[in-house]
Protein backbone atom coordinates (compact mmCIF):
# COMPACT_ATOMS: atom_id res chain seq x y z
CA UNK A 1 0.00 0.00 0.00
CA UNK A 2 1.34 3.33 -0.80
CA UNK A 3 -0.20 7.31 -1.13
CA UNK A 4 -1.20 6.68 -4.73
CA UNK A 5 -4.04 3.87 -3.96
CA UNK A 6 -5.02 5.43 -0.95
CA UNK A 7 -8.92 6.03 -0.74
CA UNK A 8 -11.70 6.22 1.82
CA UNK A 9 -13.51 2.96 2.91
CA UNK A 10 -16.79 2.20 0.75
CA UNK A 11 -19.47 4.00 2.28
CA UNK A 12 -18.05 6.24 4.69
CA UNK A 13 -18.25 9.35 2.47
CA UNK A 14 -21.04 10.90 0.59
CA UNK A 15 -21.04 13.72 -2.33
CA UNK A 16 -22.85 16.34 -0.96
CA UNK A 17 -25.23 19.09 -2.75
CA UNK A 18 -22.98 21.76 -3.80
CA UNK A 19 -25.85 24.21 -3.61
CA UNK A 20 -25.45 27.55 -4.45
CA UNK A 21 -22.38 27.11 -6.80
CA UNK A 22 -24.07 28.34 -10.20
CA UNK A 23 -26.64 26.97 -12.35
CA UNK A 24 -24.44 24.76 -14.24
CA UNK A 25 -24.31 22.62 -10.77
CA UNK A 26 -28.00 22.18 -10.78
CA UNK A 27 -28.34 23.68 -7.72
CA UNK A 28 -28.16 26.98 -8.71
CA UNK A 29 -30.72 29.92 -8.98
CA UNK A 30 -33.08 28.87 -5.85
CA UNK A 31 -29.91 26.64 -3.95
CA UNK A 32 -32.72 24.01 -3.37
CA UNK A 33 -35.14 26.46 -1.33
CA UNK A 34 -37.93 26.43 -4.12
CA UNK A 35 -39.24 30.30 -4.59
CA UNK A 36 -39.86 33.22 -2.57
CA UNK A 37 -41.53 32.64 1.09
CA UNK A 38 -40.19 32.87 4.65
CA UNK A 39 -38.65 29.75 4.85
CA UNK A 40 -36.44 30.83 1.43
CA UNK A 41 -34.82 33.17 3.47
CA UNK A 42 -31.47 33.00 4.94
CA UNK A 43 -31.70 33.28 8.74
CA UNK A 44 -35.11 31.52 8.95
CA UNK A 45 -36.30 30.47 12.16
CA UNK A 46 -39.89 29.91 13.77
CA UNK A 47 -40.78 30.14 17.76
CA UNK A 48 -41.95 26.64 18.92
CA UNK A 49 -45.58 26.20 18.69
CA UNK A 50 -45.84 28.73 15.49
CA UNK A 51 -48.33 27.52 13.29
CA UNK A 52 -47.93 29.72 10.42
CA UNK A 53 -50.38 32.87 12.04
CA UNK A 54 -53.28 30.47 13.14
CA UNK A 55 -53.74 30.97 16.79
CA UNK A 56 -51.58 28.15 17.98
CA UNK A 57 -53.17 25.36 20.32
CA UNK A 58 -51.64 26.64 23.27
CA UNK A 59 -52.90 29.99 22.88
CA UNK A 60 -56.60 28.30 21.67
CA UNK A 61 -57.28 25.94 25.11
CA UNK A 62 -59.40 27.53 27.57
CA UNK A 63 -57.41 28.43 30.94
CA UNK A 64 -59.65 28.64 34.19
CA UNK A 65 -59.19 27.96 38.33
CA UNK A 66 -56.45 28.04 40.25
CA UNK A 67 -53.37 26.35 41.27
CA UNK A 68 -51.87 26.68 44.69
CA UNK A 69 -48.16 26.34 44.30
CA UNK A 70 -47.82 25.77 48.26
CA UNK A 71 -49.29 22.04 47.57
CA UNK A 72 -47.91 19.19 49.24
CA UNK A 73 -49.49 15.82 47.08
CA UNK A 74 -49.35 12.87 49.44
CA UNK A 75 -48.84 9.15 48.51
CA UNK A 76 -51.75 7.27 50.00
CA UNK A 77 -51.38 3.98 51.50
CA UNK A 78 -54.27 1.54 52.37
CA UNK A 79 -54.61 -0.25 56.00
CA UNK A 80 -55.26 -3.42 53.64
CA UNK A 81 -51.98 -3.38 52.15
CA UNK A 82 -50.24 -2.98 55.32
CA UNK A 83 -52.36 -6.01 56.55
CA UNK A 84 -51.31 -7.51 53.20
CA UNK A 85 -47.64 -6.80 53.87
CA UNK A 86 -47.59 -8.24 57.40
CA UNK A 87 -49.74 -11.42 56.08
CA UNK A 88 -46.43 -12.15 53.23
CA UNK A 89 -44.09 -11.33 56.43
CA UNK A 90 -42.81 -8.44 54.85
CA UNK A 91 -43.42 -6.20 57.80
CA UNK A 92 -43.82 -7.31 61.99
CA UNK A 93 -44.33 -4.24 64.07
CA UNK A 94 -42.80 -1.21 62.95
CA UNK A 95 -43.75 1.08 59.63
CA UNK A 96 -41.47 3.38 59.09
CA UNK A 97 -40.99 5.71 55.20
CA UNK A 98 -37.90 3.18 54.91
CA UNK A 99 -40.27 0.50 55.30
CA UNK A 100 -42.49 1.34 52.77
CA UNK A 101 -39.66 2.21 50.19
CA UNK A 102 -38.45 -1.25 50.58
CA UNK A 103 -41.93 -2.66 49.74
CA UNK A 104 -42.58 0.04 47.14
CA UNK A 105 -45.44 1.56 48.32
CA UNK A 106 -43.68 4.96 48.50
CA UNK A 107 -40.81 6.93 47.16
CA UNK A 108 -37.75 7.63 49.27
CA UNK A 109 -38.38 11.91 49.32
CA UNK A 110 -42.66 11.24 48.86
CA UNK A 111 -44.86 12.43 52.18
CA UNK A 112 -47.17 9.63 53.04
CA UNK A 113 -50.43 9.55 54.63
CA UNK A 114 -52.53 6.52 55.49
CA UNK A 115 -55.74 5.85 54.63
CA UNK A 116 -58.75 3.99 55.95
CA UNK A 117 -59.37 1.78 53.56
CA UNK A 118 -59.69 -2.13 54.22
CA UNK A 119 -58.85 -3.74 58.12
CA UNK A 120 -56.02 -4.07 59.47
CA UNK A 121 -56.00 -6.79 62.38
CA UNK A 122 -52.07 -6.37 63.14
CA UNK A 123 -50.25 -4.44 65.88
CA UNK A 124 -48.56 -1.55 63.85
CA UNK A 125 -46.26 1.25 65.09
CA UNK A 126 -46.68 3.45 62.21
CA UNK A 127 -44.28 6.00 61.34
CA UNK A 128 -45.73 8.43 58.49
CA UNK A 129 -46.50 11.87 57.41
CA UNK A 130 -50.43 11.75 58.07
CA UNK A 131 -53.17 9.55 58.88
CA UNK A 132 -56.87 10.25 58.12
CA UNK A 133 -59.25 10.10 61.24
CA UNK A 134 -60.73 6.75 60.20
CA UNK A 135 -56.94 5.41 59.66
CA UNK A 136 -56.09 6.89 63.25
CA UNK A 137 -58.89 4.66 64.87
CA UNK A 138 -58.41 1.43 63.13
CA UNK A 139 -54.75 1.94 64.27
CA UNK A 140 -55.50 2.32 67.68
CA UNK A 141 -58.14 0.18 67.82
CA UNK A 142 -56.11 -2.85 66.96
CA UNK A 143 -53.30 -1.81 69.63
CA UNK A 144 -51.10 0.12 67.39
CA UNK A 145 -49.97 3.31 68.04
CA UNK A 146 -49.92 6.27 65.76
CA UNK A 147 -46.67 8.82 65.50
CA UNK A 148 -46.64 11.48 63.03
CA UNK A 149 -43.59 13.21 61.65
Amino acid sequence: MSLHNLKPAVGSTKSGKRIARGEGSGHGGTSTRGHNGQKSRSGYSRKIGFEGGQMPLQRRVPKFGFTNINRKEYVGVNLDKLQGLVENGKITDTVTLEVLVENRLARKNDLVKILGGGELKAKLNITVHKFTATAKAAIEAAGGEVVTL
